[in-house]
């Protein structure tokens, strides 16, 4: 069959979360998947207050999806990103697409679909979804590092997506944590 591992953890000393999949083909043939990363932007007190003034972008040198609200007094310079380390992703920035009209968190509509539209911009129910499909071979293994995290404007929060990009600097940061503890 398939199995899989999940660890989580956030750098000792800047602002990025690491959700770390790694994913073992033990069946008797290669097998097809994807796995998908979501997360719903609040960038504010509340989610519903801010919603309709968070706006989305791609980062053009790495492919992170930024976020950001300047309509927020807590976040007005501010911007988040959500990135994967695998460049074969499809993404959404549309909760209704993700969800679909009678689709649930638990059960989204987009977990049905090959790929995600690429939707992104401004007037959207705000998310960040990234999907990555792949194929495993009998006895491969693949490891997918979703970074979510935030800087305290645009330049810093570019800052922190290139510091911490890559296997190396995932395992880096856990290492660091590791230590602390």
């Amino acid at each position: 069959g398939i199995s899989s591992t999940m660890t989580v953890y956030v750098d000792k000393d800047a602002p990025i979360k690491f959700i770390v999949l790694r994913i073992q083909n033990h069946s008797n043939r290669t097998r097809r998947m994807s796995a998908t990363g979501y997360v719903e932007w609040v960038l504010g007190d509340m989610r519903s207050k801010y919603q309709m003034h968070t706006i989305t972008e791609m980062d053009i040198r790495s492919g992170s999806i930024l976020a950001k609200n300047a309509y927020s007094p807590e976040f007005e310079r501010r911007s988040a990103f959500f990135d994967v380390n695998d460049d074969n992703r499809t993404f959404t920035t549309d909760r209704a697409e993700f969800i679909g009209r009678n689709g649930t968190l638990a059960n989204p509509e987009a977990m049905n679909r090959t790929k995600l539209s690429g939707k992104i911009g401004a007037a959207l129910d705000p998310c960040a979804a990234l999907q990555v499909s792949f194929e495993l071979a009998e006895e491969e293994e693949k490891e997918i590092i979703f970074r979510l995290g935030a800087g305290k404007n645009i330049n810093d929060t570019q800052a922190i997506i290139q510091l911490f990009e890559g296997t190396l600097a995932a395992k880096n940061s856990l290492e660091k944590v590791k230590k602390y503890w």
